[in-house]
């Protein structure tokens, strides 16, 4: 009896431990961000306010690889032009993995205002 009790406490034990792992590592690898709007953030694309290429950039490897089983570790990633701050608007930027293999970056605004624009980018 105190057996039983002894592998279900530890079946339960290790359940919980898996599952905070999971939602760890769901939090950490998340691929949205928000990013404020102000003179130190905004450019012009095409006549539209527009996140300055290298926030995108430096946002983007900084959560690209954020845990080791999580994605592939890439650097000196590099945005041709600012992300437009209007929904839908796409932009693709490049990285280096560490093979030394190119990689493209595909990045979409989900929610812009006059404030911040809310985007986020596909591994």
């Amino acid at each position: 009896m105190q057996r039983s009790k002894f592998l279900i406490g530890v079946g339960g034990g290790v359940t919980a431990v898996l599952a905070l792992a999971g939602l760890g590592t769901y939090l950490l690898a998340g691929t949205e961000s928000t990013t404020g709007l102000d003179d130190h953030t905004t450019t012009s694309v095409d006549g539209h306010r527009a996140l300055v290429a290298n926030i995108v950039a430096g946002r983007t490897e900084s959560k690209y690889h954020p845990l080791p089983w999580v994605g592939d570790k890439v650097s000196d990633i590099t945005c041709p032009t600012g992300l437009k701050a209007v929904t839908g608007a796409t932009l693709t930027c490049t990285g280096k993995k560490s093979d030394g293999s190119t990689v493209k970056i595909p990045i979409r605004v989900t929610k812009a205002d006059a404030k911040s624009v809310t985007w986020k980018f596909e591994r």
